[in-house]
């Protein structure tokens, strides 16, 4: 959504209400009658949507609040947005990209067909019909998980040259489903973004996936594949159920206390 910039004017107030030297914003009633569902840009929400069957995706760095308050964050954090942006753009590039030639970019599957920052974290969303199948499907799902390994190994130590006290890890909630576009297509609605975003803060994990509609055991199971990664648990989602199939890390797992652990069932 845009920044809102109205034209303010000062004008007194009724003294005979609240006394003299009262002044009140005041705009014309021309500015005025812009404050409308138009600000959104969301173009006409009535009109019929389109449904659309999605991977929806969730970015999220954790410890962007503590990073945010340090001294004179003025000045820290444009600069690490501009970076972390230009980087994961850049790597979802990469990771997509299967090569080139002459004036053509050959793709391994598609880019996302949506994208919207909302402050510290990042919905992207992929037409799965395009993704040549749930082969390709798990593909997005295992570059997602490298992206998140690269902002701790490669993105973090060059950040820690530039700021101090960078958010120290990356995490990511995934999700399959259906959304519906409003406005047009300027913006989407759906279950599954919803689960995305609760997804990527799960526990102490960095990265877990919805079982739902991602069977990974249809996959093939090889050395290096997502399937070697991830554990299928049970849990409880904030909000969404209590005994939710979800994939996430085995070593983030492994890591956890026993306490922690507790929380994720044998499915």
């Amino acid at each position: 959504m845009p920044q809102l910039h109205f034209p303010y004017i000062q004008v007194p107030g009724d003294a005979t209400l609240y006394g003299p030297d009262v002044f009140f914003n005041a705009l014309k009633k021309s500015d005025f009658a812009t404050f409308n569902p138009s600000v959104l840009g969301l173009g006409d929400v009535a009109g019929t949507g389109r449904y659309i069957q999605t991977m929806t995706a969730f970015f999220d760095l954790e410890g962007f609040t503590d990073f945010c308050s340090q001294l004179d964050s003025h000045l820290v954090i444009p600069e690490f947005l501009s970076r972390y942006l230009k980087w994961l753009f850049l790597q979802l590039a990469n990771e997509f990209k299967e090569g080139s030639d002459g004036t053509t970019v050959r793709l391994w599957g598609s880019l996302p067909f949506y994208a919207k920052f909302l402050g510290d974290g990042i919905l992207f969303m992929w037409n799965t019909d395009l993704c040549r199948g749930f082969s390709g499907t798990v593909n997005i799902a295992q570059s997602l998980l490298s992206i998140t390994d690269l902002y701790r190994t490669s993105f973090l130590p060059e950040i820690r040259r530039a700021v101090s006290k960078p958010p120290c890890r990356l995490r990511c909630g995934i999700a399959l489903g259906q959304v519906i576009s409003i406005g047009g297509d300027a913006d989407y609605v759906g279950s599954c973004i919803n689960l995305a975003a609760r997804l990527q803060k799960l526990a102490s994990l960095s990265f877990a996936i919805s079982r739902r509609g991602f069977d990974l055991s249809a996959a093939p199971a090889q050395p290096g594949s997502l399937s070697s990664f991830l554990l299928l648990k049970r849990t409880t989602i904030r909000s969404i159920g209590d005994n939710e199939l979800v994939y996430i890390r085995r070593d983030e797992f492994e890591a956890m206390t026993p306490a922690e652990q507790l929380l994720f069932k044998e499915p």
